[in-house]
């Protein structure tokens, strides 16, 4: 009992009701009132002033009770208060440890190390966790199966962590038993007492095989415009924080290849299948201490031609006519797409799928496309005109790396039951000089249809079907009049092909109806005589250029020149120009050789340009030209100097430590002296007087010593290397003034 004022209880959950206080009343008080979180179970006697509970406090449903008292007088006016009264709930261990899921899986690899956890598992206990009754303990209660004496697994008491135990580290093998099912028991009080709570769980483990081991062949695509490095594989040791390196099974200047601490491993520069398709290296993985932990592993890398080719649709805009009473599974046409990739390689396989359908009536999926093929087929029903004449579709074309989207419009019309006829089976010949432009039309030809007009039925494509193995003419089809027009598509060579026995069909593009087959009034004849004309002699290649150093000897072939007349006649190089000094570096040989003629002493020019004419022997106005570019290439041999813009001094008089900004030049290329080093001669006089520091690639600081300088010019001895290949040294006397100055910081 007491006056009324703030109190603090602690009451243990559960137990039933109690009695916790009585305050006593004062004057003129009669009664109390209490207020505030009393759960229904908390309240206070008004004429005793007895703090009571009626029923049981739970600790996981509230830890912390505050109610407001306050006294009253026969008026019902406080009194006193209200003064606070806190009540905390006290935990007991009422609740069972529980995990976080009815059941584990997990997954070890063989050879994993022992101790080293490769899964958890976790329970959680709702009492209070200040207190032992929440503090857990794990511990693996069975182990099946179990073959040897010794676990095979062991759990961290504390953590749940699951790890091989050494003995499994060494046993544990999918081939033998890829699977183990573990009872881990959890209890609380930390597993001391025995009237602890205990609950478990099943983990299932599978055992896999071991990480280490080398990838399957490595391809890469050659000329890769991706910004390097680029992942290209990995290798994961079963060992964390191991540190991998890479060493080349060949003796090259340089392994394009890199390793990350990952295992990641990286192609650090495009590749080039022309200079190397193939390359084989090895990966390790060390510890700390730089010893082998795992057996090296052998890479093997094979570069491939690039996919650099989009598909191209063969038209601009796929016309397909259905007749009405086609079929549903029915071929009704195909999406002709190209790919300009090497042919039967994956570069050039294309995929075809309809990416929309307009309209979407009577049935959104009225098509099909045969995803390899290109072929299009009705899916399960026939089309009515009346429901639409017309449809659009986007087909989308894709090889391993582009798409490309091909318009398609399918017109519903009427069966296609008549095939083209040529007017003239045979259309005779024509002759054409073979260098005629390409693109030429030397023939126009024609066949009717007596399909229903401007429909696929009717409109005619002409191809040639035989004599023209490398596509050498192409016919092209006005849609309008269905004539079509025979061009020359590749360059004509008397000397290759004086003749050709050309064979042309005409077809439509919607097939023909059940019964109805193309004949010989579809085909047509024409023969294609080329005669010959007298061509420019040719050089082997459009220009020829080489690089030389600066310092060639006289009389060094730098390059040789060749020529042919493509009718076979003898041809003759005639004259040759030096651009920039004409005959002076270089002399023309009879026989298409360039020799360096007279050496210059300096690199006068870095480029020259000689002009070669080629002609015939028999006929000196058939000629071509070509050029020789000559670069010449520069090489470290001019001595390093400093440079003399502007005269070096201090003003008089000194008190030491002064210092000035020198500069060192080469008349090189900077490729030979990007980094000068200066230093005093190993002179006595300069040592005790001046100091040199470096200021960058090019600069450094002269500085003075002391202060005991005369008013006169130095001889600063100063040894200048420019580090070039090779380095290049040099000794010069820098003219340094002692001097009074003018306001401007100048010498007088």
């Amino acid at each position: 009992t007491g006056p009324l004022k703030d109190m603090d209880f602690s009451v243990q959950e559960g137990g039933g009701p109690r009695i916790l206080h009585q305050f006593k009343l004062e004057s003129p008080a009669v009664s109390f009132r209490a207020s505030g979180e009393k759960a229904g179970i908390i309240d206070i006697e008004p004429r005793t002033g007895i703090l009571y509970i009626n029923g049981s406090l739970d600790w996981e449903t509230k830890q912390v009770h505050k109610l407001q008292v306050e006294s009253l007088d026969e008026s019902g006016k406080r009194v006193k208060g209200p003064y606070t009264v806190t009540i905390y709930v006290e935990d007991i261990n009422d609740n069972p440890p529980e995990f976080n899921q009815t059941k584990y899986y997990g997954v070890v690899r063989q050879n994993s190390r022992p101790g080293k956890p490769f899964m958890y598992v976790h329970a959680t206990d709702r009492d209070d966790p200040t207190t032992p009754h929440a503090q857990l303990s794990y511990s693996i209660f069975h182990h099946f199966p179990n073959p040897y004496d010794e676990m095979l697994f062991q759990i961290d008491n504390a953590t749940g962590a699951i790890s091989p135990s050494r003995k499994g580290s060494y046993y544990l093998n999918p081939q033998k038993q890829d699977t183990f099912i573990l009872v881990v028991s959890v209890k609380d009080m930390a597993g001391t007492t025995t009237n602890a709570f205990t609950s478990s769980v099943d983990v299932i483990i599978t055992v896999k095989e071991s990480l280490w081991k080398a990838p399957p062949i490595i391809y890469i695509k050659e000329n890769s415009t991706q910004i390097h490095p680029v992942n290209i594989s990995k290798v994961q040791s079963n060992e964390p924080g191991v540190i991998y390196g890479i060493f080349e099974k060949e003796k090259l200047p340089r392994l394009p290849f890199s390793i990350s601490e990952n295992g990641d491993i990286y192609v650090t520069q495009p590749l080039d299948r022309e200079e190397k398709d193939t390359y084989t290296f090895f990966v390790v993985s060390k510890d700390n201490t730089g010893e082998l932990v795992d057996k090296p592993l052998e890479i093997h890398v094979i570069v491939e031609d690039i996919n650099d080719n989009p598909p191209v649709c063969q038209q601009d805009l796929t016309v397909i006519e259905v007749q009405e009473n086609e079929m549903g599974g029915s071929n009704i046409g195909t999406v002709f797409a190209t790919d300009m990739d090497k042919k039967d390689t994956l570069n050039s396989r294309l995929h075809f799928q309809i990416q929309s359908q307009e309209p979407e009536f009577p049935l959104k999926n009225l098509f099909y496309i045969q995803q390899d093929t290109g072929t299009l087929q009705l899916t399960g029903r026939s089309l009515n005109k009346r429901d639409s004449a017309k449809y659009f579709l986007k087909v989308l074309v894709t090889d391993s790396k582009f798409k490309t989207i091909c318009d398609v419009e399918v017109h519903v019309i009427d069966i296609n039951d008549k095939i083209p006829i040529f007017k003239n089976s045979d259309y005779g010949s024509v002759t054409v000089a073979e260098d005629i432009s390409i693109g030429s039309v030397i023939l126009e030809i024609e066949a009717t249809d007596g399909d229903e007009p401007a429909t696929g039925s009717s409109l005619i494509i002409y191809q040639v079907k035989e004599g023209d193995p490398n596509n050498t003419f192409i016919i092209e089809t006005d849609s309008e009049t269905n004539r079509g027009f025979i061009r020359i598509n590749k360059a004509l060579d008397f000397e290759t092909t004086p003749v050709y026995n050309l064979v042309i069909n005409a077809t439509n593009p919607e097939p023909l109806v059940e019964g109805v087959h193309y004949n010989s009034s579809s085909l047509t004849l024409l023969k294609v005589f080329v005669t010959n004309v007298d061509e420019l002699p040719v050089f082997r290649k459009p220009v020829y250029r080489t690089e030389v150093s600066e310092d060639i000897p006289v009389n060094t072939l730098v390059m040789t020149v060749e020529a042919y007349d493509p009718e076979g006649d003898s041809v003759r190089l005639s004259k040759v120009f030096l651009k920039e000094v004409q005959g002076k570096y270089a002399q023309f040989l009879a026989c298409g050789k360039i020799l360096f003629l007279q050496k210059s002493c300096l690199l006068v020019e870095e480029i020259y340009s000689v002009e070669v004419v080629v002609s015939e022997l028999n006929n000196a106005a058939q000629k071509s030209k070509v050029f020789l570019v000559l670069h010449l290439r520069d090489v470290n041999d001019n001595y390093p100097q400093i440079a003399t813009d502007y005269p070096t001094f201090f003003c008089y008089p000194v008190s030491g430590g002064e210092r000035t900004l020198i500069q060192a030049t080469d008349a090189d290329e900077q490729f030979f002296y990007s980094k000068f080093t200066f230093s005093l001669a190993d002179e006595m006089n300069a040592r005790n007087n001046w100091e040199i520091s470096k200021f960058n690639a090019t600069h450094a600081y002269l500085s003075l010593k002391h202060a005991n300088f005369e008013e006169k010019v130095y001889d600063v001895p100063i040894i200048l290397n420019d580090n070039g290949k090779p380095p290049l040294e040099n000794k010069v006397n820098l003219k340094v003034s002692i001097c009074k100055c003018s306001s401007e910081n100048s010498c007088f």
